[in-house]
């Protein structure tokens, strides 16, 4: 079945059956990755182009394999090596991309927005992989399969998301992923970093985390976002970690099954402690495994979806 958006904007315009099929569809494709062959024929002859606008390390590099392992010709353009250096604005330079007729545009860009923009003036189906602090569905998605991996089903687990909410796309991409399928969603940090009203979206809020964590069966920590809040909202890192950062000593006031995912990069020490990001419980490395996988998935489904084995 194809999924039922052409491009990947936002988790607001995917359904319950949606995620469903992207999930499943990255399971069977993550065999591929353990061959000694990492390279299956299925989207031979497509061209993809990762046009990143920020810096990327996981993302950029996880789009960029995932096409490449599905025989894609990938085209990596960056902002600082493109005609938007020049004044060329956006709009111009995705068209003049499209006139050399890619099949898909993945689309990072400092600019809330950007990516559902240029789906107004292109006909390229564009997968968002991160707008500003708007969203980041893909990781949304890796997130839930990782989550699900490990706890067998999603329905009805609590996950507390733990950090700078205001400036996260990753926190809002996974709220409104977590609740489509049936998940209960608390966010944790000090009130400047919580977002004004963001209990109208069905989330708890709490500024301890101690308590935050107490009954979750998923905890998420988020990175601080320096380079995208104003002045003022935290007096320092040392006080934030005080207060905020996912130890040993603080853990014992969760679940002993709970399970810890960050979206990277990791500032250790401020966020999380080294012995925590690197116990049996931390499933970092795992979401990076399947940041592969979910995007392989969604390549497949968006381009690939007349053939009929994927594998």
């Amino acid at each position: 079945m194809p999924l039922s958006t052409k491009s990947i904007l936002g988790m607001k315009e995917l359904t319950k059956q949606d995620i469903q099929q992207i999930l499943d569809t990255a399971d069977s494709l993550k065999e591929i990755s353990t061959r000694d062959i990492k390279k299956v024929p299925t989207l031979r002859g497509k061209t993809i182009i990762n046009l990143f606008f920020e810096p990327s390390t996981r993302t950029r590099t996880s789009f960029e394999i995932a096409g490449k392992r599905m025989s894609a010709d990938v085209i990596n353009i960056s902002g600082s090596t493109s005609s938007t250096a020049k004044g060329e604005n956006l709009i111009d330079t995705a068209r003049n991309l499209e006139a050399m007729n890619p099949d898909i545009l993945v689309v990072r860009h400092h600019c809330s927005g950007a990516p559902e923009l240029l789906a107004q003036h292109v006909s390229s189906p564009i997968i968002n992989a991160g707008d500003g602090s708007h969203e980041h569905p893909s990781q949304a998605l890796l997130d839930l399969l990782t989550i699900r991996d490990h706890k067998g089903y999603l329905e009805g687990l609590t996950v507390t998301i733990v950090g700078d909410i205001n400036h996260s796309r990753v926190a809002r991409s996974n709220i409104r992923a977590m609740q489509t399928m049936g998940m209960k969603v608390r966010v944790v940090g000090p009130p400047t970093l919580i977002p004004v009203g963001i209990e109208r979206l069905g989330v708890e809020v709490s500024h301890n985390l101690a308590e935050g964590i107490k009954d979750a069966d998923v905890i998420m920590v988020l990175r601080i976002q320096l380079e995208r809040q104003k002045e003022g909202l935290l007096s320092s890192l040392r006080e934030y970690s005080n207060y905020f950062c996912l130890t040993s000593e603080t853990l014992t006031q969760a679940r002993d099954d709970v399970l810890i995912i960050h979206p990277g990069p990791v500032n250790r020490g401020v966020e999380i402690a080294l012995d925590v990001m690197e116990s049996p419980r931390s499933l970092i490395l795992n979401q990076v495994t399947n940041g592969v996988a979910i995007r392989m998935a969604l390549f497949y489904l968006l381009l690939g979806e007349n053939h009929a084995n994927p594998n």
